[in-house]
């Protein structure tokens, strides 16, 4: 009998694992699927759409004529450059502005966090520019630095600055004073509470931070394109628009999409890897 209690309890006890399991591979597999689910009944409403004609192809080209300047734009290019290139200078831009304004938000945001002083110097300084929109100030870019690419990267780190900083700061002031009063206790200085406490607490915020300013540099890019570019996946929007070529338009805008899910997607994954503990404790 004592066989027989231990077997099922045994098996009883286990159910509520298997379950737990079983539940947990049915929800990894069930959000890809409605996310899928989800752009394909996009894709069959805009194709219903054109197909009952109750747009004009004007204003929304079918899916198949989007196909066709895909595929047009990928073998003969558009304006004398192929749609990589394009796609390559765009993201090219983007990344080294998006790089720099980390590189100078992190240690400046620091910096801030830990200084009251300090911040207060800045905060209304970023906080007004924050507000503009780009192209107020692109136009003093230009005059400044020119056409060429400086203009360009400074409007896009511009874009990218005030996101990461404004995450990094919170992320400082929200640090747990009794953290802090533990490392200096064990016998921690300065810089020790700043590398083992500090900036490991920030790492959550900071990576939010990052994917808003991406987000934001993104959408920025047909901004510092569209006036001085002759080059580039928001020129080439901005150009399809001129000569009516919607299939152009519309190619343009889903790849910039998707492009910018992927590396939403990317930093998703860096911040899974690099912190694993967020939303754990």
């Amino acid at each position: 009998m004592a066989t027989i209690e231990r077997s099922e309890t045994s098996s009883s006890g286990s159910r509520p694992v298997r379950r737990q399991a079983t539940k947990g591979t049915f929800a990894r597999i069930e959000r890809p699927l409605i996310s899928v689910g989800a752009v394909l009944a996009v894709l069959l409403l805009w194709w219903a759409v054109t197909a009952l004609d109750l747009v004009k192809p004007l204003f929304m080209p079918e899916p198949g004529a989007v196909w066709d300047a895909f595929i047009r734009t990928l073998t003969d290019g558009y304006r004398g450059h192929s749609l990589l290139q394009h796609l390559s200078i765009s993201l090219q831009r983007v990344l080294i502005g998006f790089a720099i304004a980390v590189v100078i938000a992190v240690p400046l945001g620091v910096l801030a966090g830990v200084s009251r002083r300090l911040d207060a110097v800045l905060d209304p300084l970023i906080t007004f520019y924050r507000v503009l929109p780009p192209l107020a100030y692109f136009s003093l870019l230009l005059i400044v630095l020119g056409i060429g690419e400086a203009s360009k990267v400074t409007l896009l780190l511009l874009a990218a600055f005030p996101p990461v900083f404004l995450a990094v700061v919170q992320g400082v002031r929200s640090v747990a004073k009794g953290r802090i009063d533990a490392a200096r206790s064990l016998g921690a200085n300065r810089r020790q509470v700043m590398r083992y406490v500090i900036l490991p607490s920030i790492l959550p915020e900071l990576f939010v931070g990052m994917r808003v300013s991406l987000g934001i540099t993104y959408t920025t890019l047909v901004a510092a394109e569209m006036i001085a570019a002759q080059m580039g996946i928001g020129w080439m929007v901005f150009d399809a628009k001129r000569y009516l070529q919607t299939d152009v338009v519309y190619l343009g805008i889903i790849i910039m999409g998707i492009t910018g899910v992927v590396l939403d997607g990317i930093a998703k994954y860096a911040q899974r890897r690099i912190v694993p503990w967020q939303g754990k404790v």
